[in-house]
């Protein structure tokens, strides 16, 4: 990888995040969703975002965007306040070299900036990388909700894991 960079979304970057997301939807149980999103879909998510001063960063890979993570309240109830939930997403063809590392490193110290207390990550119970990529970070499995999801004509797992931010 010659030249990656995290830094944080552009609205130019929106059809390449839509295009990650769309793949995770269609390919993966990364993403529970059974239809693709469309643009303006994903431009009222990143508004969202920007509103609620929550971050969306990207991977920039010599000028192209290879993944990007973002965090949101877990919870709406003000108890959960200091509680996000995280996702990151990377594209296929650089799974495994270092670029989900990045995106969730640049979140955990955004996070702690902010001043939240804690960091969730809701897993698909099968995806045991992802599992022990969040290990690597010291997240710890929290819990495991059984067959709370449905796709692909099976029943899903959901494991959260946490992290207390320092």
């Amino acid at each position: 990888m010659t030249n990656l960079t995290i830094r944080p979304a552009k609205s130019g970057d929106l059809d390449k995040i839509l295009e990650i997301v769309n793949h995770s939807i269609l390919h993966t149980t990364a993403n529970y969703n059974y239809d693709i999103q469309t643009l303006e879909i994903q431009t009222k998510w990143f508004e969202d975002k920007k509103t609620k001063n929550m971050p969306v960063v990207v991977a920039d890979l010599d000028g192209e965007v290879v993944g990007f993570g973002s965090y949101g309240q877990f919870r709406e109830k003000i108890g959960y306040q200091y509680t996000v939930e995280h996702s990151v997403y990377v594209v296929d063809n650089v799974i495994g070299k270092g670029i989900g590392t990045k995106l969730l490193t640049e979140l955990i110290r955004l996070a702690k900036e902010q001043g939240f207390h804690v960091m969730i990550g809701a897993i698909d119970g099968d995806n045991t990388g992802s599992i022990a990529f969040h290990e690597k970070f010291g997240f710890t499995a929290i819990g495991t909700i059984r067959e709370v999801g449905y796709k692909f004509d099976h029943w899903l797992d959901l494991v959260f894991m946490q992290l207390i931010l320092k």
